[in-house]
Order: C-alpha cells, then sequence, then structure tokens
C-alpha cells in the first residue's frame, strides 16, 4: 500500500487494487467519537475519493477497543442554542450523504463496539462486516440521553430492517452483541478478525444487493398503516416511560410516523435532537452520562490488584458480590458456616452466569472461578476478603479477630455493612485504619453503585484501591466519609421513613407509590419498603433515628412485631403473591396535597446535611451517587441539581411550610444557603 493523505485523526491509503482504505485512529485518545474536527477531517477525505474514486472504500478503525463510540458528547455540554446543534447535526448528516453516495462499494469494518453517531457512520456504508470476536457490540443508544439519532439513524434503520426492529432498537437503547444484530439484518457478515480485510475486498468485487426491509415492513411506511403502527407503538411506550418525564422516544415515533423514513426525515431528525439537546430533560441526562463517566475514571490510572477474592457470608448480597465478582473475570472463594448456606449461592451464581455469558466455554470459566470454601482456605491467598455477613457489630468484630490472623499482611479487608460505623467496626482491630467499607446495593448484578467508605486514618492508598476494584468489576464508585447511612442509606431512608408516617396517616399505599412514579422514581417507597423488607427498613430507620433525632414509625414496629416483613413473608404493606405485590384499591380516595414535597423534602435535607458534614465533599458526586443507588429521577439531574433548577428559596420555603404543619423534622438545614452560594 501506499500512503496519499495523512490527517491527524484519519490515515487514507490506496491498495494495489485501488480499494482506499480509512482508519480512524484519533489522537490522543482511548477511543475513537465523531467530534467536530473529526467529521470535518472526514469530510476532507471524503472531497478526494470523490474527485478520483477508488475502486472501493473500507472504513476501519486502528483501536483496538472498538470502531467508533459515537458522537463527542462533551462536545454535547457546549452546544448551549438549537442553531449550534443543528449546525452540528447537519455537518454529520451530510458527511453520511456523501459516504453514501459515493460511486463505489463502501464497507465498514466493526473489531469491537458502534454505537450512536459510530453506528450511524457504519449504516451509511453499503455493507458492514463484524469481527467474531466477542467483542462488537452495535447500537442507538441516544434515547437515553433524551435525545434521538441524529447522523440518519431514524431514517436508515427503517429502510435497512423495517420498522418494528428498527423502533425496537432506537427506543430502547440497547446494544445488540453481533450475532444478533447479523440476524436482524443490521450487519451483513461476521466473520472472524483476521479474515475482515478479505471480507471486505470479496464484497467490494462481488456487489451483492444491499439489504432492506422485508416486504411487508415496507408496507407500514404507508401513510394510513403509520398513523396505526405509530399508536400502537406509543402506546407501548407508555407503558414503560412517562412521555412528560421521557418525551423523546414518543417524539421519535411522531418523527417516523409523520415521515416514514423519507428523505424529509433527515432536515426534521436534525431539527428534533437540536430541540431535544437544549431542553432540560436533554441536559439533564447528558449531565448525568458525563457524571457516570467521571466515575469510571475516578482514582486516575490505579490499577487494581485484587485476582483473588474472598467473601464471607453467603446470603443475598454476600452471595451477589462472589457471583458477579467471578463474572468479570476474579477467582473467588464464598464462605459461610456450613455448605447448605452456600450451595443456594451457588445455584443463583450459575443461572447469573448462564443468562451473561456468550459461550458454553465462558459460563465453564465462570463457574470454575467460584468456590465453596466453608472452611475459609481462600483467605490466605486473597488479596482482598469481604465480609457481608449480617449487622451485628460483636459478630463482625470477632470475624475480623481471626481474620486478621490468617490473611496476607498486604491483602484488603472490607465490611458490606450497610449503616454501622467503621470507627465502631475496627476499633479493636491491630490496625484499625485497615477496615473500610465496600458497600454494594441489592441486586448486586443490576445495581450500578458501590460506595467505598474511609474514616479519616484510612490510608489513601487503601481507597484508591477499593475505587479501582469498583472499576474492575464494572461498578461505579462512589467514595465518601464512614457515617450513618453512608450516603445513600442516609437520604433514601428519610424518604422511605416519612411515605410510612404518610401511611401511619390513613394514606393508602398505592396513593403514596403513585406520587413517587409521577415525580420519576422506578418504584414507590411503599412497594420498595416491602422489597427490601420491613425488617431492614425498621433497623436502618432505628439507626438513623438515633444518630439524627429522627423518628421511627410505629407502623413499621408493629408490622414487624407480628412479622410481616413484606414480600419475603407474604405480607407487609402490601400481600405478595408470587413475588408481586396485590395493592389495594383506592378508587375515589386522593392523596394529601403536598404528599410529593413531605416525600422528596426530608431526601434533599438529608443530602444537604451530609455534604455540610463531609460525608461526601463534592456536591456533582452526591448527585450521581443518589440517582445510581437510589433510582432518583435522573431527568431531574440529581437531587442538588433539582433543587438548583427549582430554586433554592422555594425549596427552604416548602421545608419551612412543612416543618410548621408537620414537624420540626422538615426543618431546613443551615447549609442551604452555601448550596445557593455556592451554584
Amino acid at each position: 500500500m501506499t500512503e496519499e493523505n495523512e490527517i491527524t485523526n484519519w490515515t487514507l491509503e490506496r491498495d494495489g487494487n485501488d480499494i482506499a482504505w480509512l482508519c480512524l485512529d484519533m489522537a490522543n485518545a482511548g477511543a475513537n467519537v465523531l467530534s467536530t474536527p473529526v467529521m470535518r477531517e472526514l469530510a476532507e477525505h471524503l472531497s478526494a475519493l470523490e474527485s478520483s474514486p477508488p475502486t472501493g472504500l473500507v472504513i476501519w478503525s486502528g483501536k483496538k477497543s472498538g470502531f467508533i463510540f459515537g458522537a463527542d458528547i462533551k462536545e454535547f455540554t457546549k452546544l448551549a442554542t438549537e442553531a449550534m446543534v443543528f449546525e452540528m447535526t447537519r455537518l454529520g448528516q451530510q458527511i453520511m450523504a456523501r459516504i453514501e453516495a459515493l460511486p463505489c462499494p463502501s464497507v465498514a469494518l466493526l473489531n469491537g463496539f458502534a454505537l450512536g453517531g459510530g453506528f450511524e457512520l457504519a449504516l451509511a456504508c453499503d455493507y458492514r462486516i463484524a469481527a467474531d470476536n466477542g467483542r462488537v457490540s452495535v447500537g442507538l443508544p441516544e434515547v437515553k440521553l433524551g435525545i434521538n439519532p441524529g447522523f440518519g439513524g431514524t431514517v436508515r434503520t427503517v429502510r435497512l430492517v423495517g420498522v418494528s426492529a428498527a423502533m425496537n432498537l432506537m427506543l430502547s437503547g440497547r446494544f445488540l452483541r453481533a450475532e444478533k444484530a447479523l440476524k436482524m439484518g443490521l450487519l451483513d457478515r461476521l466473520v472472524p478478525a483476521d479474515e475482515m480485510r478479505t471480507a471486505a475486498e470479496k464484497l467490494i468485487r462481488d456487489k451483492p444487493p444491499r439489504q432492506q426491509a422485508p416486504l411487508k415492513e415496507k408496507l407500514m411506511n404507508l401513510p394510513l398503516i403509520r398513523n396505526l403502527v405509530a399508536a400502537a407503538i406509543k402506546k407501548q411506550v407508555a407503558s414503560r416511560a412517562n412521555p412528560k418525564h421521557y418525551p423523546s422516544p414518543f417524539a421519535m415515533i411522531e418523527l417516523w410516523r409523520k415521515y416514514g423514513a423519507s428523505d424529509a426525515q433527515y432536515e426534521a431528525e436534525a431539527k428534533l435532537i437540536s430541540r431535544q439537546m437544549v431542553g432540560a430533560t436533554g441536559q439533564n441526562l447528558i449531565r448525568v452520562f458525563m457524571l457516570q463517566d467521571r466515575m469510571k475514571s475516578l482514582g486516575g490510572k490505579v490499577k487494581s490488584k485484587v485476582q483473588r477474592l474472598h467473601v464471607i457470608g453467603a446470603g443475598t448480597m454476600g452471595g451477589g458480590i462472589a457471583a458477579w465478582s467471578a463474572l468479570r473475570g476474579i477467582e473467588v472463594t464464598l464462605q459461610d458456616r456450613e455448605e447448605k448456606y452456600v450451595e443456594p449461592a451457588l445455584k443463583t451464581a450459575n443461572k447469573l452466569f448462564e443468562k451473561k455469558t456468550r459461550t458454553p466455554e465462558d459460563y465453564e470459566a465462570a463457574v470454575a472461578r467460584l468456590k465453596m470454601d466453608v472452611e475459609g482456605n481462600g483467605i490466605a491467598d486473597a488479596d482482598l476478603v469481604i465480609e457481608a455477613i449480617y449487622e451485628n457489630v460483636e459478630a463482625k468484630k470477632s470475624l475480623y479477630d481471626d481474620l486478621v490472623a490468617r490473611m496476607k499482611p498486604d491483602a484488603l479487608l472490607a465490611t458490606n455493612t450497610s449503616s454501622l460505623m467503621l470507627e465502631i467496626l475496627s476499633a479493636d482491630l491491630p490496625d484499625p485504619r485497615r477496615l473500610f467499607g465496600l458497600h454494594f446495593f441489592n441486586p448486586v448484578d443490576k445495581m450500578p453503585l458501590l460506595e467505598v467508605i474511609g474514616k479519616p486514618d484510612t490510608p489513601q492508598e487503601i481507597i484508591d484501591q477499593g475505587i479501582a476494584f469498583a472499576q474492575r468489576i464494572d461498578r461505579l464508585p462512589l467514595p465518601c466519609r464512614s457515617a450513618p447511612g453512608f450516603v445513600v442509606n442516609r437520604v433514601l431512608m428519610p424518604y422511605m421513613s416519612e411515605a410510612s408516617l404518610i401511611a401511619e396517616e390513613g394514606v393508602a399505599g398505592p396513593l403514596i407509590d403513585q406520587a413517587a412514579l409521577d415525580f420519576g422514581m422506578p418504584m414507590g417507597p411503599v412497594h420498595l419498603s416491602d422489597i427490601v423488607g420491613l425488617d431492614v427498613a425498621l433497623s436502618v430507620s432505628q439507626i438513623l433515628g438515633e444518630a439524627f433525632d429522627s423518628p421511627v414509625p410505629a407502623i413499621l414496629e408493629k408490622l414487624v412485631a407480628e412479622k410481616k416483613l413484606g414480600m419475603k413473608t407474604g405480607e407487609g404493606f402490601y400481600r405478595w403473591v408470587d413475588g408481586k405485590p396485590v395493592k389495594p384499591k383506592t378508587d375515589g380516595e386522593k392523596a394529601p396535597d403536598d404528599i410529593t414535597d413531605r416525600l422528596f423534602m426530608p431526601l434533599l435535607n438529608a443530602a444537604v446535611a451530609l455534604w455540610s458534614e463531609g460525608v461526601i465533599d463534592d456536591l456533582d458526586l452526591l448527585d450521581a451517587g443518589v440517582i445510581f443507588g437510589t433510582g432518583f429521577a435522573p431527568f431531574r439531574g440529581g437531587p442538588i441539581h433539582y433543587a438548583r433548577d427549582r430554586g433554592i428559596s422555594d425549596i427552604v420555603a416548602t421545608m419551612n411550610r412543612l416543618a410548621d404543619k408537620h414537624g420540626d423534622r422538615f426543618r431546613p438545614h443551615e447549609a442551604w444557603s452555601r448550596i445557593e452560594a455556592d451554584k
């Protein structure tokens, strides 16, 4: 091959058969993204190809991490007006149109992820070849940012695979593995990585017909049928998302209903994303994405030293930690008092492995990494030991006495306690600084947050290793200081306790839950209490109540005394049948006018209080922790962001009104004045 042109990010070469090989290897970056400079450079190369067309064009990635991650989301935060977004979007659309219009066949080689704008670029090519290396995933996840695809994806996916498959892809935001994408028609070939270039040359030589949507799917684009199909899709989406909270999926359906994947839809697509990106939901979801990205990079370049993990306690939490860690490639030994306590955890783990692994070999490898260890033989070799037994101070301290004598001197020792302070748990250790907290959330395989907890005297290298371990197992680390409830339980329990207090007043559980759902929570607090377990909710409420002089709901004490603990006993606030709540009818009943503020003002107040106390010193990370740990409505951007958006003065006035009516637990914390000043 002879080099023809080279710019900062792209390299264009033509081989002896006059095939142009255009490689994106973004400078000073670990992954490729379609930033504006990258797209402008691509436009220059396209000009050269248009003036002197090759036999074929192959677009590939020089990054081992994958093809193209998508548009540069960091740029999104700098696009302040609809006009700025429209200009950027139209640039991308025009580039994709130029690729599509080239007089020669074009092929995209996907060696890893191809997402968002990156996949839209691949869709603009005539053919898409993926490496059969287990690392390729494709998708259009823009809906998760409150926007729609903007580089022609809403048009080309429908034309390629039909409205049913295309809408399923775009409205879910899911990533598809290569095998499924091939079956759906989004890919043309799936070949071994070392055969991709040969496969591309063959496609260029043979020029097979481009994939198109089946005839029955094309018929759905007819105007009358389109109206009926769009209405049905909107109804399905409305069962999962509130259009007031998340308007983008409904707008995407309406876009197709109006234009039917015609050429006119391109400009309409650009106008729509321009409105969405500067709107409140889009801005807040982009903010949440950036916070998530920041959490993934906490700790700098510190690498986890954990190759072997020993977990003590094979209950729901301990078993979940062990299974997830083994799935993520760590050798794990799981200990409990007898085999009968470990065996259920291993069975549950195997179900997780079956669901999450791609091949029989991957499944067998995950199973082999998780071993029963009743005797605790794995302690001596473990790089990290996590204690996940029941919440009893003396039991934990007694366990640590044995552990310290058997662990490697440089091994890490962590507790998964949800509410007990490290200062108390570590008091009798030879070196109290050694114990730190790794607080997972249930279910471990679904909840992305991991609180990494230290004391003022905890060595920074231990915290750094805790953060690195979280990242090693694909969890989002939230470093915080030891305090009652830490971060998530500290803000969640006042919210859940207030729900219980409202229930004590005779307000039906479904009305309380509906107020939370209307606010944007994924689940109501009464429902959540039953799932967590009312005994657990009572225990945490008592610990925090003692620490902060807050009320412990009498209704919790009553239900626990009656052994009505929620889902696990078949009855709590609700009756439970086959794992589902039977909720009483509320026809004609009305929730109190102030119910939403009663639920969420205690949560906001607790968030500000723990920040003021130094439990966490970063307000953005506080927002992220509450979103990823409690499900706090992401489209609102986090509790502190929500308070600022609503207005701190309004928040304080509302709390004072509630305090005058319902009690001093609503009185605003003095730190609110500093939050306002810190905006």
